[in-house]
């Protein structure tokens, strides 16, 4: 059987065609597996292992913030009742004089928690960054975490 060049051209261009999409389908080593991020496993609190570029104007730093944010934060009755969980995201500019401006809620989950985490980012104090910072917080909502205020309604 004599092979037609044609033949044997298309099959060449068709499987260099497919090669690079099936090597863009293969997951790459020592990458973590698509889902939630550790930072949206906890409380509000500092299970957050993602770095938050803007804690290191907070005194004491991300674990400080997230402490604090821990023992301010009151889970909302509504959103207990409804066993809502989840994590809402706050964004603010962190101003040259230390102040917060432009504060407003990016993601909520609802119940409550939204006004909530807004509360709590709007209590904190930061030190004076050289220049102007675009920043986010997650703030996480987690029912039946034992030793935290975020599970108690008031």
């Amino acid at each position: 059987m004599r092979k037609n060049p044609l033949t044997l051209l298309a099959l060449g261009l068709l499987l260099a065609a497919t090669a690079p999409a099936v090597a863009q389908n293969t997951p790459k080593p020592n990458t973590p597996p698509a889902g939630k991020s550790q930072a949206e496993q906890g409380t509000g609190t500092g299970t957050v292992t993602k770095s938050i570029p803007v804690a290191e104007y907070y005194e004491g730093g991300q674990e400080a913030m997230y402490a604090f944010i821990a023992q301010e934060l009151k889970y909302p009755l509504l959103a207990k009742r409804n066993r809502i969980q989840g994590t809402c995201i706050v964004s603010f500019t962190l101003a040259e004089d230390g102040t917060m401006q432009g504060v407003k809620l990016v993601k909520q989950v609802g119940g409550g928690t939204g006004e909530e985490a807004l509360r709590v980012v709007r209590l904190l104090k930061f030190k004076k960054p050289e220049y102007p910072i675009l920043t986010s917080l997650p703030i996480s909502f987690k029912l039946g975490v034992t030793g935290s205020n975020a599970t108690n309604g008031q």
